[in-house]
Formats: C-alpha cells, sequence, structure tokens
C-alpha cells in the first residue's frame, strides 16, 4: 500500500475517533462548560506539541538536508509555517461559518443554513489536522505519522463530544449533532489525502508541506481554540488541559518516533 493511501487511512481514524467522541451526547451525556473548556485546551496542546515536534523539526531537518543550509531551512520554514496560517487565514475570512460565542464571520451568510454555518466552522479547523497527519505519513516516516495520527485521534475525541453537545445545546436533536460531528470530521481524511500527494510529487515539497501543516495548525489553536477557552473563566483548567495534551504528544513522538 502507498504512502498516500496509508495517509487517507489515518485521516479516516482521526475521523472515527472524532464520532467515537460524540457517542455520549448521542445516548444524552451531557457536558459542563468547564469540561468542555479543559478539554478544548487539550486539544491545543496536543496541536502546538504535535506542530512542533512532528512538524516544524521534522521539516528543518528536511530541509537542511535538501540545501546543506541550516540557516537556509530556518527561512524555508518560517515562510512555511507563514503561509500555512495564511491559508486558514484566508479560509477563515472567505468562507461563511458562524462560531459557537462569536457568532457570524466570513462572507454574506443569509442564504446558509445555520448548521452549515456551524459545519463549516468546524471543518476549517478539521482540515489542517488530516494535513498534518497527510504530510507526516507522506514524508516516508511511519513512526512520525503514526505519532501524529495518534495524537490528533486523542484530541479529536474531547473535541467531537465538545462539538456535538456544543451543537444540542444549540437546539439541535442528539442524532441529527452527532450525525453533523460525523461529517466535519470526514474532511480529515480529505486533508491527508492532500497532504500526502502533494508530498508525493516531490521530495522537495517535504519541508514546505511539513512546515505549511504546522502554520495552519498553530493559527486553529491561537485563532480558535484558546479564545474559546478563556471566555467562560475557565483559564487554569485550560492551561492544565494544553499542559496536558502537549506532554502527552510529546511523549508518543519520543516513543514512538
Amino acid at each position: 500500500m502507498d504512502t498516500v493511501a496509508i495517509a487517507t487511512l489515518g485521516g479516516l481514524v482521526a475521523a472515527l475517533a472524532t464520532a467515537l467522541g460524540a457517542v455520549p451526547a448521542l445516548i444524552g451525556r451531557d457536558m459542563t462548560q468547564r469540561t468542555a473548556d479543559t478539554m478544548l485546551g487539550f486539544a491545543a496542546g496536543v496541536m502546538l506539541s504535535a506542530s512542533y515536534f512532528s512538524l516544524i523539526l521534522p521539516g528543518i531537518d528536511a530541509a537542511e538536508g535538501l540545501y546543506g543550509s541550516l540557516p537556509l531551512a530556518a527561512l524555508i520554514a518560517g515562510c512555511g509555517i507563514a503561509l500555512g496560517a495564511g491559508f486558514v487565514a484566508w479560509l477563515n475570512a472567505t468562507l461563511p461559518h458562524e462560531h459557537f460565542l462569536t457568532g457570524r464571520e466570513g462572507a454574506d451568510t443569509k442564504a446558509l443554513a445555520r448548521i452549515w454555518l456551524f459545519v463549516t466552522a468546524i471543518a476549517i479547523h478539521n482540515f489542517p489536522e488530516g494535513l498534518s497527519i497527510g504530510v507526516a505519513f507522506g514524508a516516508g516516516d511511519m513512526s512520525n505519522g503514526l505519532s501524529v495520527m495518534t495524537g490528533i485521534s486523542l484530541q479529536d475525541m474531547p473535541e467531537g463530544l465538545a462539538v456535538a453537545v456544543a451543537l444540542v445545546g444549540q437546539g439541535y436533536s442528539r442524532r441529527r449533532a452527532f450525525l453533523v460531528t460525523l461529517a466535519t470530521g470526514m474532511i480529515e481524511p480529505v486533508g491527508a489525502f492532500l497532504g500526502a500527494a502533494a508530498i508525493s510529487l516531490s521530495s522537495g515539497l517535504l519541508p514546505w508541506g511539513l512546515t505549511f501543516a504546522a502554520g495552519a495548525m498553530l493559527y486553529i489553536i491561537s485563532h480558535e481554540i484558546l479564545p474559546e477557552t478563556h471566555r467562560n473563566g475557565h483559564q487554569n483548567r485550560a492551561t492544565t488541559g494544553l499542559l496536558f495534551g502537549l506532554i502527552l504528544m510529546m511523549f508518543l513522538d519520543v516513543t514512538l518516533g
């Protein structure tokens, strides 16, 4: 099986983890805002750790191996990060979507049903995660790919629960909230496929792909997740969750990689 297929399967695992996390909401379990903020902090920690240990550092190593210059490698990494963050910022400004607390953003949203605005917002979030899985596997390092896939899947479970519970809180039925959460997770295998396919075209794209995915995730962490975790007075729990997620992902990266 080629790396693109493996990467796509890795993205599918992460998507199923999102759906698995939403199961408690389907069977009637509620979640407090404090717990939701802690879980989102955990998700941010996993993504932050994965961005650096599994994407940026390997990207710098790959660029140095290609060009034989550490300063040039660092410059390429910086540009890749900026491009990734800029791409998600462009999606955020262009696609109509709605956040649970801050309301509608992007282009004109009047013609779209609210549920699809939520779907778009969550898909913007999930796409960089799938992209990171794809480029990690596409690099040809199975251990690093497994590490990123495992870390993303772990943080997708509480994230899926948080999304499903939030949708129920907005008045959607539990079944519909579960199906919408499942649908948003399916953007991850798409991102994984695109990331792995791009890397397979040329080894010269590897450092760009790795750092691009990192930049996309860093934008999501700063622009989407952390502000949400600090709106309700649960900063301490959210920070604890972040540190735990970061340490767990670092441990997985070191032991699996």
